[in-house]
């Protein structure tokens, strides 16, 4: 049998509460019980050695005011023993006063003067005197002639100061125990109060504890946080949950790789963990509305916010990445298409053409048609390998010019267009270069004599990128705002979103170390300018120079 079911079945066995609420105040009233019993202990174990010490040193009081009276000390050495004397009437009047169990003066030898007792007096006394007749204060709880008592006792000097007997008072012990009995209900009153008072609290914090925990019993508490963790860690969507101050209180294991954050990220704020910028505006509401776009690193990320009753919030983040590339490929594909298309028809006007030219016998212009259909063709192509001489780069640029001939748009490379084969990372070029030509080809379309201008050009280890359009152009107010994750004036297409394509081309360009800004182009239009100040590799063309330098110079 397996510990957990033997404590299930114990606990039933005994009849002990399940639910968390029940099992709170009973352990809560248990606590207080034993904190009463425990005080309760703890008071009185100490309070009978008090009472004892109280009436010591009350039958010691009695004894030294009794000493102080010089007429005793005088009456002691001048009168005899006897139960009529003036010391015995001193002694019980005393006695009397003071509700002492008994006053007894004694001489050097120990003999007693008075005694409640008669009979008692001219008697040795029944302790031993010496350490009071040797000039010693005493306290103590001793046994005699009338029982157990509280005793005190003094030495007894004439005027000269000289020791001529003491004096012993007993207080009755039975009075001590009565005072101690009589304390422990009042004691137990007030325990039984405080107890009280702790069970109704104990009460109402439990009734508070079943309604914030809906009346769940432990072992459902605890399976819904083993189930939570199964579940935060399991599913592929990134959770991340804020307090009411916005700082992050639980990560799982996606949001941790989405967002690039490590355990250190928990207790922080999002503007501590994440930096400034928009994803850190979307978790913490700033940014309001539902499945918005973000850009984290590579990453495209939808993220959702949904409040919570303690003034918190948790965010989910989905991985949007690969549907937006798709979606990309998929505009792509749809322009090649488009193209093809286009192509296509017009390639069977071209071929009707060509047939009516040969039909009609007039070789010489069909020969001459031919040419310059091809020639159009080859030109653009070999212009743009000419200038652009990396084969991504120029791959691309053909394509999107075939693409803007079928729109009625002339896309042309700038003269000042030359970029050699030393490209440190062309796919990020190639994504930067297709976003902004996109964006052109969008900008002009439906445009008179629309124009898009390509500009590329190296400087050193560093290239610029110009693509300029002859479309309406960006308000100055707008110019910051497209470089904005999710900012567009595109219509939104039914399978993936807007705003995510200059937000991309600015981190690439920011992640190795460029700019990326927009401005007016001369005649008008927008023109985005790209710098990236380390995109080429360092050139090798000037070695093979210098070393046929130093063999002519170690030849001579």
């Amino acid at each position: 049998m397996s510990p957990t079911s033997l404590v299930r079945r114990l606990r039933l066995r005994l009849g002990l509460p399940r639910r968390m609420f029940a099992q709170v105040l009973l352990m809560q009233v248990a606590i207080a019980a034993g904190v009463a019993v425990l005080a309760t202990g703890l008071f009185l174990a100490p309070l009978s050695d008090q009472l004892d010490d109280q009436a010591m040193r009350r039958a010691l009081s009695i004894a030294q005011t009794t000493a102080a009276q010089p007429q005793i000390a005088s009456d002691l050495t001048t009168t005899p023993a006897t139960a009529g004397g003036p010391v015995q009437r001193e002694a019980e009047r005393i006695r009397a006063a003071t509700r002492a169990e008994y006053v007894v003066v004694m001489d050097r030898r120990g003999v007693r003067w008075s005694h409640p007792t008669a009979g008692e007096i001219g008697r040795l006394v029944s302790t031993d005197p010496g350490r009071a007749l040797a000039g010693h204060e005493v306290m103590q709880i001793d046994d005699g002639t009338l029982g157990r008592t509280a005793r005190g006792k003094v030495p007894l000097r004439d005027e000269k100061g000289r020791i001529v007997g003491a004096v012993s008072v007993g207080i009755a012990y039975d009075s001590v125990r009565a005072r101690l009995l009589h304390t422990i209900p009042g004691l137990f009153a007030y325990a039984g109060g405080a107890l009280a008072v702790g069970a109704l609290a104990a009460w109402l914090i439990s009734r508070r504890l079943q309604r914030q925990t809906r009346d769940l019993a432990f072992s459902d508490i605890s399976a819904l946080l083993a189930e939570r963790e199964a579940m935060l860690h399991g599913i592929r969507e990134g959770v991340v949950a804020l307090d009411r101050t916005g700082r992050i209180r639980l990560l799982n294991d996606e949001a941790r790789r989405l967002l690039g954050l490590g355990d250190e990220a928990v207790g922080r704020s999002l503007d501590e963990a994440l930096g400034t910028g928009r994803t850190a505006d979307v978790l913490a509401g700033r940014v309001t509305g539902t499945d918005l776009l973000t850009v984290r690193g590579q990453r495209v990320l939808v993220a959702n916010r949904m409040p919570t009753d303690d003034g918190g919030a948790v965010a989910t983040l989905r991985d949007r990445t690969e549907l937006e590339q798709l979606g990309r490929e998929l505009d792509s594909t749809r322009g090649l298409i488009d193209a093809l298309r286009a192509q296509d028809h017009e390639h069977a006007n071209r071929m009707h053409t060509l047939l009516g030219l040969l039909e009609l016998e007039m070789y010489d212009d069909a020969v001459e048609f031919v040419g310059e259909v091809v020639g159009d063709h080859r030109a653009t192509s070999e212009e743009v390998a000419e200038k652009i001489q990396d084969p991504l780069l120029a791959a691309l640029l053909v394509g999107k010019a075939t693409v803007a001939a079928e729109r009625g748009v002339a896309l042309r490379l700038s003269e000042r267009t030359g970029l050699p084969d030393r490209l440190v990372a062309p796919q990020g070029l190639v994504t930067v270069v297709g976003n902004l030509v996109d964006n052109a080809l969008d900008a002009v379309a439906a445009t008179p004599h629309a124009r898009v201008e390509v500009e590329l050009r190296a400087e050193g280890r560093a290239v610029t990128l110009v693509v300029r359009d002859t479309g309406p152009g960006i308000p100055v107010e707008q110019r910051e705002l497209i470089f904005t994750e999710g900012w567009s004036t595109k219509q939104r297409p039914a399978h993936r979103e807007r705003g995510i394509g200059l937000s991309l081309v600015r981190r690439l360009t920011e992640r190795q170390g460029g700019t990326a800004r927009v401005d007016e182009a001369a005649g008008g239009g927008a023109e985005f300018t790209v710098v990236l100040p380390e995109a080429l590799t360092e050139s090798v063309a000037e070695e093979p120079a210098a070393a046929n330098t130093v063999a002519e110079e170690e030849s001579r």
